[in-house]
């Protein structure tokens, strides 16, 4: 088989490493791809939002299979180009990925199909949001921007300050351009947070290992939102009673909601979960792999990836076995000192065998060769550190084993992943 696949950083290293473990796997492409991608597939220079290009390089190399990993394509309708032309693909169509695409419309679905999560508002225009967080008088509030912003467009806001200079940036000042033209105001939950990534053709849903994504730039869940600075997995607090609960009152409700609007979501749909005194609740739904998580949870899956993903696009999910490893992965994210605020790209990295320790995987984020073939720093978040245990901690040590040999200028990692 000839396979496709689209996207750049972490996430696309793992689903790359994961498909070519498939030996009907002759030809995988990726698209644009990065230095570690590029050791083990064939990329090019083509952008994951560029559909026309992507739909005619698909053509050109004649693939057999298209995986879309990234959000934007999703969102922009890259499934819906590729279908078109002929090529089955992995990853939801234009209609279904609104779900992350827009927040407005995944918590007006949660409403409207009665989907446990935190109580909001909405709001189109500067003026009645600020009157509206005027009013409250418990705080902290979450505000989130409608659209797509890089996993940024996220703020906590303690005081009545902070939520107006946030409805300032996203609405007047349009920090995240036209994702900010809405915003919802919601109430601010507490309690353990989960990542539950689950298989679903739209017929059954079927989960991968639960995980804990550490969103915060600092030791101790502090300073602003990124990316995702590392992920362990499974989530200790979450149980089987509770991940039963979950299917019950949450997966398959968003699956059927999805279904009763003709918005069919086959793909990976990503549940961010946070479990409450009351029970679990949807903090934001995903229309892809998350970021960092996957790099956790890929190496926990027992069952062939491509099996499963041409289960999913072809709705023959229920006849597909998702089989999890018993066992433990910790991914940590090594980043360019500065981000997610400004960073300095181009630094050579020293891997000093990092990937010869034994149950280790190096997945590449942010790199790049120069003009003499060494490999460079491209972006905030560099590198994923992975390694897989018998037990949570024995992962834990040896993913901060590996981590330590990674070397580059101004390099930065959090010393505290998966201790929550």
């Amino acid at each position: 088989m000839r396979i496709l696949l689209i996207g750049s950083g972490g996430r696309e290293h793992a689903i790359a490493v994961f498909l070519k473990k498939n030996p009907e796997v002759e030809e995988l492409y990726v698209l644009p791809g990065n230095a570690g991608i590029a050791e083990i597939a064939k990329t090019a220079d083509i952008k994951a939002v560029d559909i026309d290009s992507i739909t005619a390089f698909a053509m050109e190399k004649d693939v057999d299979f298209v995986f879309v990993a990234p959000d934007d394509p999703l969102v922009l309708g890259a499934v819906d180009a590729l279908s078109e032309k002929g090529f089955p693909c992995f990853g939801p169509n234009k209609a279904a990925a609104v779900i992350e695409g827009s927040k407005v419309f995944a918590k007006d679905l949660m409403k409207r199909y009665s989907i446990p999560t935190a109580e909001f508002e909405v709001f189109d225009d500067y003026g009645s949001a600020a009157e509206y967080i005027a009013s409250l008088e418990k705080y902290p509030v979450v505000i989130k921007a409608d659209g797509l912003a890089l996993g940024k467009g996220v703020v906590i806001a303690n005081e009545k300050d902070e939520a107006m200079g946030a409805i300032d940036r996203m609405m007047n000042e349009r920090a995240f351009g036209a994702s900010g033209e809405r915003v919802v105001i919601e109430r601010f939950l507490s309690g353990p947070e989960v990542s539950a990534l689950c298989f679903t053709d739209g017929k059954v849903i079927k989960p991968l290992a639960s995980s804990m994504d550490h969103k915060r730039i600092f030791d101790g869940n502090k300073g602003p939102n990124t990316g995702g600075m590392g992920a362990v997995a499974p989530n200790r607090h979450y149980t089987a009673e509770t991940e039963e609960r979950c299917m019950r009152e949450i997966f398959i409700p968003t699956m059927n909601a999805m279904n009763s609007e003709g918005r069919t979501f086959k793909g990976c749909l990503y549940f961010g979960l946070m479990l409450t005194e009351e029970g679990p609740k949807v903090i934001e739904y995903n229309c892809r792999f998350g970021d960092p998580e996957a790099q956790a949870v890929l190496p926990l899956l027992e069952s062939d990836l491509l099996t499963v993903i041409q289960a999913v696009s072809e709705g023959r999910l229920s006849e597909t076995e998702v089989k999890k490893k018993d066992a433990f992965a910790c991914c940590v994210v090594v980043a360019s000192g500065g981000y997610p605020g400004k960073y300095e790209v181009g630094k050579p990295i020293e891997f000093n065998d990092a990937e010869r320790l034994p149950d280790t995987y190096i997945f590449h984020a942010g790199t790049k060769r120069d003009e003499n073939g060494r490999i460079m720093t491209s972006g905030g978040r560099v590198i994923g550190v992975t390694a897989v245990g018998t037990t949570r901690e024995e992962s834990i040590e040896k993913a901060y084993r590996a981590a330590e040999k990674i070397s580059f200028k101004n390099a930065y990692y959090r010393k505290d992943i998966g201790r929550y």
